[in-house]
Formats: structure tokens, C-alpha cells, sequence
């Protein structure tokens, strides 16, 4: 026999924007000789290419030691800006302004100046003058990254998080169908995450600075779908909502994204914006914060680099 083994099955597949699909007697190449449903759910939905699953319904599964056939994968190139013709930058920050709200109910930041413009003249040269300003502010404020420490006290902080966590990751984009919230392992099956930065595009930054921007229906990342992402090789996940988990009361106050990801050293990216101005893939992002000691959080100027 092969040593290769393949699932046959039928499936049963419900999509988030409308309609469905079966097959009967399906076979597919996997990795042993046993899997799980959910996780043949996910191989199916990857191999298929499709998007917008809401449910895939497996029965009649047997497994056959079978030479595997090989897969049709979601082809997706992470492309690689060269040089800087035809090269564009996207914006992806909220601004941080005096008196701005991020998180409802968070102290807001507050911008002054420490020295004047009026103030320098009298330590410079005539004609000469500096202006320099002072910000006090939480650490979650605006656009900004999570890092281990955030979660977990033994975890690396802004200081021991490396550059190649933070800086022009090939990236990728989940867009979700309007109208969803939890963001589960089928929504991302479709995608090769493996060494990217995956921005989950749920449009909720609309809201941004108003008080629906915190209202119990934000999207967010379930803990099955963070831990698929862990288990998929992703290097940062980011997300355009008011936080990556559940923030409704229904939640109990348990993080179980946050959990995840930082426990597998996966920093995060929450309150991003302009995602919609980002292609599927083939470009790189950036999101990489002062380098502070003893902290775990800190404002972002995120951005892509498009070719």
C-alpha cells in the first residue's frame, strides 16, 4: 500500500451570504490516517477555494489508505515590493488627537506643548526656534500592538518583540461578509496564512470614535478561529473592531483570541483602518511601535506597501 491516506465523505456546505452545496462521496488527500470533522471541514473548504462558509455538515466519512491525488490550494503570492517604481503606501492609523476616544470610557490622550515656538527664541541663535510637544496618554491609544506581555506576564514585551514580527510581513486580507461577528475557523480555511500578517476586514472602523463603535455586536475573532491561525503558522493577526475578541456582556470577560495568539507569540493589531483600500494579497505590512521597555502596548503607524 501507499502509507497515504485520503477521507472520503459527504459534505454539506452552507454559505454566510446566501445558498449551498453538496457532494456525495468526496475524497480528499489528509495528513494520517484520521481526522477530526472540523478539521476535514476546514481541509475541504481550503481545497475548494471557497469563501463566505458559514457550515460544512461532514457524514459518511470513511478513511482509505490511498496514494494521495494532490490538492488544488488557494493560490495567493505574497509578492515582494522591488525598488520603489509604481510602489504605494496605504495608511491603515487612526489619527491620535488631543482628546480622542479609542476605547469607550479609556482616558482620553492629551497633547500640549512642553516648549514653544515663542518659549526657543530665547535659547537659539535670531531666527532660530524649535517647537516641541508633550503627549500623556494610556498605552492602548489609537491604532495600536499587543504584544505577549500584554496577556502574559513572562511574555516578551515592545523590547524583546523582533522586527521580523512587526515589519513588511507579506500580508493577507479576510474580508467578511457584511453584517458578521464572529470571525470562525471555516471564515479562514480558505486562506494560506502561513508567515503573514492577516488583517481581518470587518468594516466595523466606521464606527471609530463614536458609541456604536463599542456596542456587544463588534466583530471579533472566536478562539477556534485564533487558534486555527496558530496552528496555520501566522505571524501577526490585526483586525479593524474595537478589540479581537468578544466584547458583549455574553462573553463573560473572557479572551480567548488574546489568549491564543499571544501565547504562541503572535502580536495583534486592534483598531486598524482602510482596509478596503487593500488588495487580497501581494502586498507588505508594516506595524512597529517604539521600542519601550516594560510594555506591552503601544500606538502603531501601520501602513502596506503596495506594488
Amino acid at each position: 500500500m501507499s502509507g497515504d491516506f485520503r477521507a472520503q465523505f459527504d459534505a454539506e456546505v452552507a454559505f454566510a451570504n446566501g445558498g449551498g452545496l453538496s457532494t456525495e462521496g468526496f475524497r480528499l488527500d489528509i495528513p494520517g490516517d484520521a481526522i477530526h470533522d472540523a478539521d476535514l471541514a476546514a481541509l475541504f473548504v481550503r481545497h475548494l477555494g471557497l469563501l463566505m462558509v458559514a457550515e460544512v455538515r461532514i457524514t459518511n466519512k470513511t478513511i482509505i489508505e490511498e496514494a494521495h491525488k494532490g490538492g488544488r490550494a488557494v493560490a495567493a503570492s505574497a509578492g515582494t515590493a522591488s525598488g520603489t517604481a509604481g510602489r504605494r503606501l496605504i495608511e491603515l492609523s487612526h489619527v491620535i488627537s488631543d482628546g480622542m476616544t479609542t476605547l469607550p470610557g479609556w482616558p482620553a490622550p492629551r497633547v500640549t506643548d512642553w516648549l514653544t515656538r515663542e518659549a526657543s527664541r530665547q535659547r537659539y541663535a535670531p531666527g532660530t526656534e524649535f517647537h516641541v510637544a508633550r503627549i500623556d496618554m494610556i498605552a492602548n491609544t489609537g491604532t495600536y500592538l499587543d504584544t505577549p506581555a500584554h496577556r502574559y506576564a513572562d511574555g516578551a514585551d515592545l523590547a524583546d518583540t523582533a522586527l521580523d514580527r512587526l515589519a513588511d510581513l507579506p500580508g493577507i486580507v479576510v474580508r467578511l461578509p457584511a453584517g458578521t461577528r464572529a470571525v470562525d475557523r471555516l471564515l479562514l480555511a480558505p486562506y494560506d496564512v502561513a508567515g503573514r500578517a492577516v488583517l481581518l476586514h470587518t468594516g466595523w472602523d466606521i464606527h471609530f470614535g463614536t458609541e456604536r463603535y463599542g456596542a456587544p455586536e463588534a466583530p471579533y475573532l472566536t478562539g477556534d478561529g485564533a487558534e486555527a491561525l496558530v496552528d496555520a503558522g501566522a505571524a501577526l493577526v490585526g483586525i479593524d473592531s474595537i478589540n479581537i475578541d468578544d466584547m458583549s456582556p455574553a462573553a463573560g470577560g473572557e479572551r480567548p483570541a488574546h489568549s491564543a495568539l499571544l501565547a504562541a507569540g503572535i502580536p495583534i493589531v486592534e483598531h486598524l483602518t482602510g482596509l478596503a483600500a487593500l488588495p487580497p494579497d501581494g502586498f507588505r505590512f508594516t506595524a512597529a511601535p517604539p521600542r519601550v521597555a516594560g510594555m506591552a502596548t503601544f500606538p502603531v503607524r501601520a501602513y502596506a506597501t503596495v506594488d
